[in-house]
């Protein structure tokens, strides 16, 4: 089973995350989505990301994870925190569809998104880090301090607390909340709406905004 489908509609490439369970980030997960956006960058005017019904994306593959293998671990998630930092950079806009789920690494990309879309329903979004015994990197530090809402920044990254979507929009996860079955149709109207900005005036915009804040990030990660 493929960890993603891209396809181009309209002047929207939308890259699909379904690997059947939870859209862990694995190597291959990442590998794929970075595929994605290499296509997109060359033949895209915006990028639409989505998970699965019920799931956007769960975090780092909690098999790598608890695997003992140290450099497997440190290469997943390297690999995660440049793939968060290359959504928050990118030249062109990105939206995500927040399909159900989003914790952990989930919840990161979300907040390096340039517009974000969840639902309504029994859904969580939030930074579990801590709860389970792991600590942020600069690349989640900063996509904090960046994003989030201020009032809800010690909530999120220290306390580890689960927001529902509703409620994620108020803490800064998201910037809207539709119904399921409204949610595709609305995404790819905010990708095209997006994608007929100027390019290379966004692309300069999000430079100025952003790019001090990765380049440091990079520098701390030793690149």
């Amino acid at each position: 089973m493929l960890a993603i489908e891209y396809t181009l509609e309209s002047d929207v490439a939308v890259i699909a995350m379904d690997d059947g369970k939870a859209n862990a980030m694995n190597p291959d997960m990442i590998a794929a989505v970075n595929e994605g956006l290499d296509r997109a960058e060359k033949e895209a005017g915006a990028v639409l990301l989505m998970g699965r019904n019920g799931v956007f994306c769960g975090g780092f593959d909690l098999n790598i994870i608890r695997s003992g293998d140290v450099k497997a671990q440190v290469e997943m998630t390297t690999a995660g925190a440049h793939l968060a930092l290359r959504f928050y950079g990118f030249p062109k806009p990105v939206v995500i569809a927040a399909t159900g789920h989003a914790i952990a690494l989930g919840g990161f990309l979300l907040l390096a998104a340039d517009h974000r879309i969840g639902i309504t329903g029994d859904f969580n979004v939030g930074l579990n880090e801590v709860a389970i015994g792991m600590s942020l990197p600069p690349f989640a530090l900063m996509l904090a301090r960046a994003r989030l809402d201020n009032r809800f920044l010690t909530g999120s990254a220290l306390n580890a607390s689960i927001y529902t979507h509703e409620q994620a929009v108020n803490a800064g996860f998201l910037d809207e909340v539709v119904s399921p079955a409204e949610l595709c149709a609305q995404a790819m109207q905010k990708a095209e709406t997006l994608a007929s900005l100027d390019p290379g005036a966004f692309s300069q915009v999000k430079q100025d905004l952003r790019g001090a804040d990765i380049q440091s990030v990079l520098v701390q990660m030793g690149r």
